[in-house]
This record gives structure tokens, sequence and C-alpha cells, in this order.
């Protein structure tokens, strides 16, 4: 206890020395270009004339089964004299981008930069001879745009690395690591302020991922680093590829497209089609991610000879003349305050405006807008100026786009208001009962390494009517969140307690309420947080083409093990028949990480850098009045084999901490917040679930 104690002060203070980040330019930036361009480039996903259509064309040496000699031989034929950073930097700007990140390595280890290090990189080992990424860096300074880098912790080059998998999350080396120190801190060092540092795969240990975030912060304390360093330490968390989260998110992030799904470097046979349709695709996944508060990072893949390619280009371009003409709802944004997306698009919000993103405009040719306070005096296409007819009335604000100037990809609306707008919240508690089911919860994303990645809670919000003067706050938790420290706000107020208790009481399951039927079970996909039945009220076990399979006799309030490789998960579904709707335990037990749902509803999720082998904990489950579905992820990152177990429980233990008195603002909504105080890091799961509390 004392160890994991130990590293979590550590952890702590390392992330609040931090104290320059993120910078406002970071935060409203929004829209930034990835270059994905190194020795793979030259193959443009083709290998002895074949395409390689097996994974990204950026590791065509690994799914090509490229000798190491051979495909380091192919730096003799790395020439890229169409390269000329001041037009990518100009490019960029025309796209509307505000910053660049380079590739300065990637998994074949080959550097974009002069590396002290190795000669494996561009001015060593191939006719170019010049330092391109410099020349770039020098070109983003002239042109004032900022510079990243993308830098691979995996390397395939150096002798001393693991070699080539399937994966790419492999451990580092102690040699490997050192390599990497060494070389971060030259990037750190020698290329001018670098405005993020963009790692990417390995499975670092704790320890690894600290060192490299001190370096780094300490070089440069205000360049922005990944989540995809892992173990938590990250200044901004990044999605998945390609992922586009559809709720709040509490911490900077930042989504990473590529131009095509399929690969991030050069492919020269890849189906490119129209531009214009490119074009909408890549617009829309702009709004999805402004929308929910976050940077849009989109790649472009030039080819072996340096030159972008011409289709690229003209996305980018055409995409340049939409953000430049709707700017205003752009750049500094804050995200969609109402919580929700709606039939036809998606909504940001600045000072005392909202911005309409109309991605489908009804039949009707009108749209609606509701749920907030506030007096509208006047809408307008904010790439035209125009004037647009609108009606307000009981609380619903009606638009006429009639007179929408047609030919624009997605037309923004600009809604000004008399005197500021107010947003009527989605849920209020009326009877001073506040428990994570009726929270607006907010999410973070945490990330051990690249497949462990997921949402995780890091807090909840709720509104309170009341029209008292003062209330007594009363929290109640069960064993697993005895001891914790937690932050409690109320109208501004905050105060920090520890979750002792005052009192206990033991609950007892009446009989014959619960009935727990059928336990089916799937291998699970992808990354941790790819869970298919989120969001799905009742799935569907019997369907065509389902991976579910009954599980028969199984032993519950047992502990099961079985073998399992790393990076692989198993789900379980359990159907439950309540004749009441009524809160009952289940104790889980699991290894790694664990990820539940209730009816497609998310519970809670997390995995700890502690890569704990065996856990246990009782959850509380809300259930509905018949049948319920037990939906329970469970991931094994590390071990040869993991545990599991369900065990319904018949008694637990519920506690109760009293706080002091609060006095209340002279309103009837007030906002209330619950926050960890003893997480490691800002995406830390909050992992508080269990608990309720009484305001009255």
């Amino acid at each position: 206890m004392k160890l994991k104690i130990t590293l979590i002060l550590c952890c702590c203070a390392v992330l609040l020395s931090a104290q320059e980040k993120p910078s406002q330019q970071w935060l409203d930036r929004k829209f930034s270009m990835f270059i994905h361009f190194g020795l793979y480039s030259v193959y443009g996903g083709v290998y002895e004339g074949v395409p390689v259509r097996r994974g990204y064309s950026e590791q065509i040496q690994s799914f090509a089964g490229i000798f190491s000699d051979w495909y380091g031989n192919t730096a003799n034929e790395f020439n890229p004299v169409k390269w000329n950073p001041d037009s990518i930097v100009s490019l960029a700007k025309q796209a509307g981008m505000g910053s660049i990140v380079l590739t300065s390595k990637h998994h074949d280890g080959f550097c974009m930069y002069h590396s002290a290090y190795t000669d494996y990189n561009i001015v060593d080992a191939t006719p170019y001879g010049r330092d391109l990424m410099k020349e770039l860096a020098e070109a983003c300074e002239r042109g004032g745009i900022a510079f990243g880098v993308y830098f691979s912790l995996i390397d395939w080059h150096f002798p001393q690395a693991y070699p080539i998998s399937s994966h790419n999350a492999d451990p580092l080396t102690p040699e490997h690591y050192a390599f990497n120190l060494k070389q971060v801190e030259e990037i750190m060092t020698h290329y001018g302020p670098l405005s993020e540092i963009w790692f990417d795969m390995g499975s670092l240990t704790p320890e690894q991922s600290k060192g490299l975030y001190e370096l780094v912060n300490r070089l440069q304390p205000q360049c922005m680093i990944s989540g995809r360093l892992g173990n938590d330490y990250v200044d901004f968390s990044v999605m998945a590829d390609n992922e586009y989260p559809d709720y709040q998110i509490g911490v900077p992030w930042q989504t990473a497209a590529s131009m095509f799904d399929e690969t991030w470097g050069y492919r020269s046979w890849q189906e490119r089609g129209e531009v214009q349709p490119k074009v909408r695709e890549k617009i829309e996944s702009l709004i999805k991610v402004i929308g929910r508060g976050g940077n849009f990072l989109l790649n472009i893949g030039p080819k072996g000879d340096g030159s972008v390619v011409e289709f690229e280009q003209q996305v980018l371009l055409h995409i340049g003349d939409w953000v430049k003409a709707n700017s205003e709802a752009i750049y500094g944004a804050r995200a969609n305050p109402f919580h929700q997306t709606f039939a036809w698009g998606d909504i940001t919000t600045k000072e005392d405006r909202l911005f309409a993103f109309v991605e489908n405009i009804p039949e009707s040719g009108k749209i609606e807008l509701s749920g907030f306070n506030g007096k509208v005096k006047g809408v307008t296409q904010l790439s035209s100026g125009d004037q647009l007819p609108y009606t307000q009335s009981k609380g619903v604000l009606v638009i006429d786009l009639s007179t929408v100037s047609s030919g624009e990809d997605i037309p923004v609306l600009k809604i000004m208001f008399e005197d500021g707008y107010t947003i009527i919240p989605p849920s209020i508690v009326a009877n001073g009962i506040l428990t994570s089911r009726n929270a607006t919860s907010l999410f973070g994303h945490s990330s051990l390494n690249y497949y462990a990645g997921y949402k995780s809670v890091i807090g909840y919000d709720w509104i309170l009517y009341s029209r008292k003067s003062s209330v007594s706050p009363q929290i109640t938790f069960t064993e697993n969140e005895r001891g914790r420290e937690v932050e409690l706000e109320i109208d501004g107020k905050k105060q920090t307690c520890t979750l002792e208790a005052d009192a206990s009481e033991n609950v007892k399951l009446p009989k014959d309420r619960v009935k727990w039927g059928n336990l089916y079970r799937k291998p699970g996909r992808g990354v941790f947080g790819n869970v298919e039945e989120e969001g799905i009220q009742v799935v569907d076990v019997h369907a065509a083409g389902s991976r579910w399979m009954a599980v028969d006799n199984f032993r519950y309030g047992e502990s099961h093990t079985e073998p399992v490789i790393p990076r692989a998960s198993v789900v379980f579904l359990q159907e439950i028949e309540s004749t009441h709707a009524q809160t009952v335990a289940v104790k889980i037990e699991s290894g790694n990480a664990v990820y539940i749902l209730l009816n497609g509803e998310y519970i809670t999720a997390h995995f700890s850098p502690d890569r704990i082998k065996q856990q246990e904990e009782t959850v509380l489950l809300p259930l509905k009045k018949g049948r319920n579905q037990l939906v329970i992820k469970y991931y094994n990152g590390f071990e040869k084999q993991f545990s599991y177990g369900i065990t319904p429980l018949d008694e637990w233990t519920v506690y109760t901490r009293k706080l002091s008195p609060v006095n209340l603002e002279r309103i009837n909504d007030h906002r209330i917040s619950i926050r960890s105080a003893d997480s490691s890091s800002n995406v830390s799961p909050l992992r508080l679930n269990n608990i309720s509390m009484i305001c009255r």
C-alpha cells in the first residue's frame, strides 16, 4: 500500500508541475495538419509490384514481411526533391489549420531529422541529405503556425528493441527506453518550441511513461504530451484512430483522422473517388470533434518524392474555403452546451452566441431549437451574413432555411441574443437524492497504451432544485469507496472530505424479487474501450451472426481462471429478471480491467496502471422492473491467464458520512459536482459509481 501511495503522489507531483499547459492557443486551435511521411512513402503501398492490401501502408515493412536490411536499403532511393516546406505550411494555412505535426520517427525507426544516435536518418542515409524536419519547423515559424512532432515509442530498426509484432503494443527494453530518452531530448532541444509531441504505440511501464513525461515537461514546459504515452501521463487525450466520441469530455483532447480509414502513409493504388464527397465527410468529422470540444488533426501522406497527393491537396483547399467562411464558429469556440446533437446537426458556442451546423436540412426547410432561455435578436447565415427568418414562441426557436445560400457544403447559422442565454438543464433533481444515475457524467479518456484506451468517468454533475437557504449533504457509499478523498462543490463552494463512515447499515435483498437468468459469453473485440453493446438497451443474443454462446452450469460466487493471451477479452451477458424497480448488488471479480454496462448504459470502467492481476468490487445495479441485461467486458492486458467471477449478493453494507452545512445561493437551481481528490491523473476513472448523496 505504501508503494502504491508513493506512486500516486509522484504522478500527481509530475502532472501538477505542468502549470503552463494547456495554453489557450492550443485549446482554441481546433484544426491541424498531421503528416505521415517517411521511408515507407517510397513504396506507396506496393511491394515487388503487388499492392499490399493488409494493414496501413506506413507499416508496409511489417505487413509485407520485408527483411530489415532490404527495407533499410530503400533509404538509398529516398530523395524527396519535390518536398517544399513553405508550400506545406501554405497549404495548411489555406486549409484553416493552426499547426502541423510531422512523423519524426515512425515504427520503422527511420528518422526524418538528423539524429545523433543513429545514422538511420534522412541526412546520413539518403541522397536527400538534409534535415527535413528542421526545415519544416523553420517554415512553420516563418508562416506563423505551430509545429509539433509524432514519435513512435516502438522501433523496428533498433537492435535491442522488441522485434516486429502483430500488435505494436510491445514493452520497451531498458536499452530501447534509454535510446528513446536520448532521441526525445534532442528533438526537444534542437527544433524550436514544439506545440505537442504525439507519442504512439508501445506498452510502457509507469516508470517509463513518467520518465518521458518529466523529460519533455522539463525541456519544453508548454509542449503538450499525448495520452498515448501511456499510464495516464497525459496533457491531451487521443481518441482511437478516426474515432468520434458522442459524449462530453472534460479534458483537452484530440481526434487524429486519416484521409482514408485504410491508411495514413501514401498509397499509390488508393481508390480516392470524387473530391467533393470527401470534403463533406471531413467537414462533418471536424464538426463532430469541435462539437464535443476537441481538436481535429487531419492527415496527409506525401509521395516518396515529397509531393502532396493532388486529391488530398484539393480536399484541404475546399475545406479551407468552408472554414474561412465559418471561422467564427470554429476557432476558440466551446463545445455544444446542450450535451446532445440534433437530427439536423450540431452546435458550438462563443460568448453570447450559438452556432448551428446544419448538416441535414429537413423536408420542411425549417429547424427547431429548444432547451434554452433567452430572447433571440437575430439569425444569420455565417458565410454570407444574410438574415434568416425565424420565430420564437413558448421556448422553441424555429428557423426558416428557405433563403439559405446554396452551394455551401454545410451552412452554419449564427444565433444572437438580446441579453445572453442559459441552457435549461436536461435533468433537475427535485427530491434531494443525487446518484450516479441521475447525474450528468463528465468523461476523460484514460489510456495505459493504445489497446487499453477507454472513456473514463472523471466526475458527476447535478442540478438540484431547492428553495432552501442551506443544505446538509450526506454521502452514502459502499466498502469500495471507503477511505477515498473526494471534492464536493455546491454553488461554487468547495470542500474536500474523506469517505469515512459516521454510520453504517446492512441492506438485505427481499427473497424472490430477483431472478438471475441465462448467462452468455463471447470473445471481445478491439481496444478495451470498444464495447459493442454500449447504447443498446436490449441485446438480441440470438440474432443472425451473433457470437454469443450460452454458458451452462456457471458457478456463481466462485473465482474462475482461464488461459488468455495479452490484449484479449471476454464479454459476458447476464440476464436478470426483477419484480420491481430496485437496486441490487453484485460482486464482480476481474483481472487487469473491467467495463460494465446495465441495459446498455455505462456503469463503470477501469484499468489500473498498477496492472493488478486480480481484483474484486461491489457494484450496485439500479434494475428496472422486468428484464435487465448486465454486460461485463473482462480484459487482459498483460497476463497469461485472467480471473473472473460473478457473485449476486443477498446482503451488503452501506456507509454514511455527514458533511458540514452549505449555504445556498438565492436561486432555485443549484449546481453540484463531485470529483476525485486522490486520483493520480485528470483522466483516471472516478470509481464512485456506488455513491449517492442526500442534499436537503
